[in-house]
């Protein structure tokens, strides 16, 4: 017995259909009943108590299959009846075999750099790579790393080094006037961008720009560009700050507040952290 989340799961089915299933014996006793429950973190709490007494009454012939997003909202006498199997997303390496089945299957033409872009925006989500796949497919034709950035509105790589470099190179009011006009010409939401600046900063990938920094400020250094390129970072004082501006503009956009708003504290919060280099420099 097979119920999903458009079933109507409420207390009435766990007394009726499930539970007749249930008390009813296999033939010769031989082998286990099956009942599976998707979506089970959708049923409400009286379903899920009338649930626990059948589990329990008629675990000799039937055995239960709950499957959940969130583990939070099945309630605690049901999961201490159950033994809990984590599925975490999978890894490139399953997915890629499986991802050019599909495509020789279909016939699809995908390039090298498209297919890291499917695996990158799908973390781990089979379902999602396929779905990027389709549509990415039969939007454009051919899959590439532009094409599935596009398809999807996530930001391409240059744009957020192109953001980036306006934030840390530019006066406030110029970075703030480009970045806008990027958001509408190709349609990027500020949660995005957010995200993969963040990973910029986490990583260290701004060791690009700090070079330009301290070059337009005419800072007098006695280093070669390649051994500034290679040693230059951020303190990590001020990318300890850097990263709680982040999280709070973050926060903010979550809670519904001004797109516009929020790209200035952005903005203000890197021209403040370059400040803040060039002072310490």
């Amino acid at each position: 017995l097979q119920l999903n989340a458009s079933d109507d799961r409420g207390i009435d089915i766990v007394r009726g259909p499930i539970l007749s299933f249930a008390s009813t014996r296999t033939i010769f006793k031989k082998g286990f009943k099956l009942v599976i429950l998707d979506e089970a973190d959708a049923m409400t709490q009286d379903a899920q108590n009338a649930l626990r007494r059948v589990i329990e009454k008629f675990t000799e012939n039937t055995r239960f299959c709950l499957i959940c997003n969130y583990l939070s909202k099945i309630i605690p006498a049901l999961q201490s009846r159950c033994t809990r199997f984590r599925f975490g997303p999978l890894t490139p390496e399953l997915m890629v075999p499986r991802l050019q089945h599909v495509i020789q299957e279909e016939g699809v033409d995908v390039t090298e750099d498209g297919m890291k872009a499917l695996v990158t925006l799908s973390s781990g989500d089979m379902r999602r790579a396929l779905n990027i796949l389709q549509s990415t497919s039969m939007a454009f034709g051919k899959v590439t790393e532009e094409n599935v950035y596009t398809c999807t509105g996530h930001p391409l790589k240059s744009d957020i080094a192109n953001i980036l470099d306006w934030m840390l190179n530019q006066d406030f009011s110029t970075a703030y006037r480009k970045i806008m006009e990027l958001k509408t010409l190709k349609g990027l939401a500020l949660q995005d961008i957010l995200t993969e600046i963040h990973l910029f900063v986490h990583r260290g990938g701004h060791r690009v720009w700090l070079w330009t920094i301290l070059e337009r400020t005419n800072f007098p250094l006695a280093l070669t560009e390649c051994s500034l390129f290679s040693t230059v970072d951020f303190p990590p004082s001020i990318r300890i700050q850097l990263l709680i501006k982040l999280a709070d503009i973050e926060y903010r956009l979550a809670a519904g507040t001004s797109e516009k708003i929020q790209l200035s504290s952005l903005i203000a919060a890197f021209q403040v952290t370059r400040d803040l280099v060039v002072a310490e420099a």
